[in-house]
């Protein structure tokens, strides 16, 4: 790839992460109200994506032994009491993943 080509990429990507980020302020301005579906949308999505997450997450766990479930298990309820107790994602993200990480090399 040329330093030619480069700019131009990395340009089309600026312009397209400034119109994205830009098109909501356009669409919604200060003073107008938001349609009641977006509202809706924004209470019910995070929920969502987070149920996918989970499902994404623990999709290809195993029951068959259990050193398929257990540290996938473990790790799930250390991120869901971390978050309930402190309300810290970095707490709850690392934590988790050092657990299963643990576990995985143990069980």
């Amino acid at each position: 790839m040329t330093r030619m080509q480069a700019f131009i990429t990395l340009a089309i990507v600026a312009a397209v992460t400034l119109a994205l980020r830009a098109w909501p302020f356009l669409l919604f301005p200060g003073g107008k109200k938001t349609p009641p579906f977006l509202q809706y949308l924004g209470r019910v999505l995070p929920y969502a994506i987070m149920g996918m997450l989970v499902v994404y997450c623990l999709r290809g766990t195993s029951f068959s032994s259990a050193g398929g479930w257990i540290p996938a298990l473990t790790a799930s309820a250390f991120v869901v009491a971390a978050h309930k107790l402190r309300h810290n994602l970095l707490l709850s993200v690392l934590g988790g993943t050092a657990v299963y990480m643990l576990l995985i090399r143990l069980i």
